[in-house]
């Protein structure tokens, strides 16, 4: 459970640097050039994750649970994955009206992926997980709309076609993980398995 702990600390501490301490970011980009400070961030970040990744599987070897869900959680999961998916997309897809709207989509679709999780699944180490990551998306979210709203930033819509691009690579990407990489990633097939 340590990795798994180390690996959130660093992955959502690296991610929060401009939330919670923007200032100091922007020190670090001055010092290290953005260039430096990307490769800093990644380097923080890769780690992060590996140890998260690594410390879960750990953790999954041998489960303290805390709840059993129900089989049909999973397929709850499965279907609030859509909307998660495409708000994924819709954040690296430019001019999306979805995009313009939320503001910050992936922190929707994060929120949108940790509550799935956590309905399916029921152990200590998916609490520590995905409550995180839900915790750290609710933050992230409220900050940056918020500051958003005090900097009147507004993020341009450049079309319909847009979200329809956003949508269509959502949908695909949540079938190619729901009946294909889930499984071969995780072990674990959304639809049984």
């Amino acid at each position: 459970m340590t990795a798994l702990i180390a690996g959130l600390f660093l992955f959502l501490g690296i991610h929060s640097l401009n939330m919670l301490a923007p200032a100091v970011r922007n020190r670090m980009v001055d010092r290290l050039g953005l260039i430096g400070w990307k490769g800093v961030f990644a380097v923080i970040s890769l780690i992060g994750f590996v140890l998260l990744v690594w410390g879960y599987g750990q953790a999954r070897s041998e489960p303290v649970w805390l709840w059993q869900s129900p089989v049909w959680t999973r397929h709850l999961a499965s279907l609030l994955m859509l909307p998660a998916m495409i708000l994924l997309v819709a954040t690296y897809v430019p001019g999306t009206r979805i995009k313009a709207r939320i503001g910050h989509p992936m922190l929707l679709a994060t929120k949108i992926w940790a509550l799935a999780h956590l309905a399916a699944n029921g152990t200590l180490a998916d609490l520590i997980l995905f409550g995180s990551f839900l915790i750290w998306a609710v933050a992230g979210f409220v900050i940056l709309r918020r500051r958003d709203r005090a900097n009147g930033r507004q993020y341009p819509a450049a079309g319909i076609v847009r979200d329809i691009l956003a949508v269509v690579l959502g949908v695909v990407l949540w079938g190619l993980f729901a009946f294909h990489l889930h499984r071969l990633l995780m072990g674990v097939g959304p639809f049984g398995g």
